[in-house]
């Protein structure tokens, strides 16, 4: 397992960074993220490097035994090349230049920070190829944090380029975007601008296409970067640190991850959160789907307090335990952190590190050392991978088109459906894959698909198909809508899923605010007893299908509410309506009964539980207990944190990693 997490040794003087060198050997420190801010440093002035201190760090490292990331230096341009080219800063939709003075400024599609990005980045690939520290690169930083769209007048220019090399004339784009309505008929590409201000709502196929555009020209500019590193160091891996989470949506990974020699990811909590633990599994859950499944790096996560919500509060003891492992159960072959040391001065000096200010004689740098020995001990996991029967569907162009202007509601969210469902699973031990629709659905019983707005025929078809061969599938309302071009599906509501579920929706009846939809029937628990949705309704008519519970309230009473219909030797369950969390609850029950999915174990609530898998059939289960009591957990085998055989009762706040007899 490599734990580390990114060092800045550019802020510090000479005798720290000796003295950080004996503390990640007693921390148990094997890999570092480093450079990653460090250009300004690196070449103080164009064309004039200093790589004399960049030099001894790297070779005190490599005696340490220390592998390292080394990163491009490319996600801060320095000040003076801000200063003799400005053109390279972004822009956003009104027009407004963003300036230096704080991180990302640059436009991805700029010709010219290309070509000092390439050079800055050759410059430290024929200096460190042949370095014995050097294991992999970590290129750029964040891509799409802080600034994830570009509309200068380069960016206007490459949406131009994207949009020819997608549909190839102006007709089939016109075809593409409706152009006939609003009298918004295009002559050419160079007519065609970034959406910005406007009268009233936009063209929605151009927001949809803008928004695959500025994921494309993030991810080029990295494939740009790597391809200049391939040059000169063919064998040395390559990857940047993708933000998956709930709150990250620019950015298409699923189309990424293809690119990155390892998929890495940085996550934080949002301290506020009582349940941040179950948005961490979500998190970690998408990582591994965005990787196909392979195991994954943790990049950065926090030892304790981030510095940039608006209450920063400090992890709970053990919880820092609790976070890198739980990471590691869903799939992480590494733990990383921002940052080593926690800075003195700067925009993130209350940032946590693993050595923070308070010095080695503090509660986090002792959790610190012990994560360290916790993950040498379970070296055994390295390499296995997360087993899991079940799949979420999840599409960022879907959540994109989904949360556009002028739909039915405002309160339709892409994620609420989907993380009711993960949660839901998380409670009941059960981890859930998430996958993109084109993906492989051979091997899951159960599958999800929440709000699957926008999807084009072959990805319809694959869901189908899984439900044909013998999978449960669930599909929810506002799925299947449109197209992949954001066009209606006409023939009524859910036009891609209409035959696999055996119903029709003639009109959609949106909640308002606040409101609730009555529902009676047997969805739930088998009985009769009544439940309550929100959101939304509609007005579903049967196709095939078998009513399992009923809207009961005018003007829909009487009206399906969840159905299931026959789909070869499996079924398809259609939900219009978002149930409350009881009711929801009882039908993922009915799921997954009728699936046959279940936890690996038992286990007494408040236990998060994962399986790993290795090659040789090893089981390890990872049993983590978020509760204040102790806990029952129904497995045997070596726990290998304590080197012990496990008693089947886990402490409170505690962590087993369990290598199942």
């Amino acid at each position: 397992m490599s734990y580390g997490g990114d060092y800045n040794p550019e802020q510090w003087p000479r005798d720290i960074r000796l003295e950080d060198i004996g503390l990640m050997k007693q921390a148990g420190v094997n890999a570092l993220s480093v450079g990653i801010f460090s250009w300004s440093w690196l070449e103080p002035s164009e064309g004039q490097y200093d790589f004399d201190w960049l030099d001894e760090i790297m070779d005190n490292l490599a005696a340490a035994g220390i592998k390292v990331a080394l990163a491009t230096a490319t996600a801060a341009p320095p000040a003076w090349l801000v200063r003799k080219h400005p053109e390279i800063l972004p822009v956003t939709a009104d027009g407004t230049v963003l300036g230096p003075g704080s991180r990302r400024h640059y436009s991805p599609s700029s010709s010219v920070y290309r070509t000092y990005a390439a050079g800055i980045t050759r410059a430290l690939a024929e200096r460190y190829k042949d370095h014995p520290a050097l294991v992999l690169w970590h290129v750029d930083n964040e891509l799409g944090c802080h600034v994830s769209e570009f509309h200068g007048p380069e960016d206007t220019a490459a949406f131009q380029a994207w949009l020819a090399r997608r549909y190839g004339t102006v007709d089939a784009i016109n075809e593409a975007w409706g152009t006939a309505f609003w009298s918004q008929r295009y002559g050419s590409f160079e007519e065609i601008r970034t959406p910005g201000p406007a009268p009233t709502t936009l063209n929605p196929t151009q927001q949809l296409d803008f928004a695959r555009f500025n994921s494309w020209a993030l991810v080029d500019f990295y494939t740009m970067l790597v391809d200049v590193i391939r040059e000169v160091t063919p064998d040395i891996p390559a990857t940047t640190n993708f933000m998956a989470s709930s709150a990250t949506k620019a950015l298409d990974y699923f189309d990424w991850a293809g690119r990155m020699d390892v998929v890495a990811n940085d996550h934080y909590l949002v301290a506020a959160d009582p349940e941040r633990h179950i948005e961490l599994a979500f998190g970690a859950d998408l990582t591994r789907g965005v990787a196909g499944g392979k195991p994954w790096m943790l990049m950065e996560h926090s030892t304790s307090a981030v510095n940039w919500q608006p209450r920063n509060m400090p992890k709970l003891p053990g919880e820092m335990a609790r976070n890198s492992l739980a990471h590691v159960a869903r799939g992480a072959d590494a733990v990383m952190f921002f940052q080593w040391r926690q800075s003195r001065a700067g925009s993130e000096k209350f940032h946590s590190a693993m050595v923070p200010h308070g010095g080695t004689d503090t509660r986090v740098w002792r959790e610190v050392v012990e994560l360290g020995a916790s993950l040498q001990a379970m070296d055994a996991v390295h390499g296995s991978r997360v087993e899991s029967r079940t799949a979420i569907i999840f599409d960022y162009e879907s959540w994109w088109a989904s949360e556009l202007d002028s739909h039915p509601s405002t309160d339709v969210k892409y994620l609420d459906l989907l993380r009711a469902f993960h949660r839901a699973l998380f409670l009941r031990g059960i981890t859930a894959d998430f996958v993109h629709p084109s993906a492989n659905l051979d091997g899951y019983d159960l599958i999800l698909a929440c709000t699957l707005y926008a999807v084009n025929d072959a990805d319809a078809a694959n869901i189908a198909a899984a439900a044909t061969r013998g999978a449960t599938v669930l599909v929810s309302y506002f799925s299947g809508i449109v197209d992949e071009n954001d066009a209606v599906r006409l023939g009524g509501y859910p036009g891609a899923f209409r035959d696999l579920l055996g119903i029709t929706v003639e009109e959609f009846h949106p909640l308002p605010e606040g409101a609730a939809a009555a529902v009676a029937g047997s969805g739930v628990d088998g009985s009769a007893a009544g439940w309550s949705g929100r959101i939304w309704s509609e007005h579903v008519h049967l196709a095939g299908a078998e009513p399992l519970a009923s809207f009961t309230e005018y003007p829909l009473a009487g009206v399906p509410a969840l159905t299931r219909n026959a789909a070869g030797s499996g079924s398809a369950w259609y939900l219009a309506t978002f149930p409350e969390a009881g009711a929801l609850d009882g039908i993922l029950g009915r799921l997954l009964e009728e699936s046959g999915v279940a936890a690996p174990v038992v286990a007494a609530p408040g236990v998060e539980l994962t399986r790993r898998r290795a090659a040789d059939g090893t089981g390890y289960l990872f049993a983590v207990n978020h509760g204040t009591s102790d806990a029952s957990v129904a497995a045997s085998g070596m726990e290998l944190i304590s080197g012990t055989q496990f008693t089947g009762v886990l402490a409170a706040g505690a962590v087993a990693v369990i290598a199942e007899d």
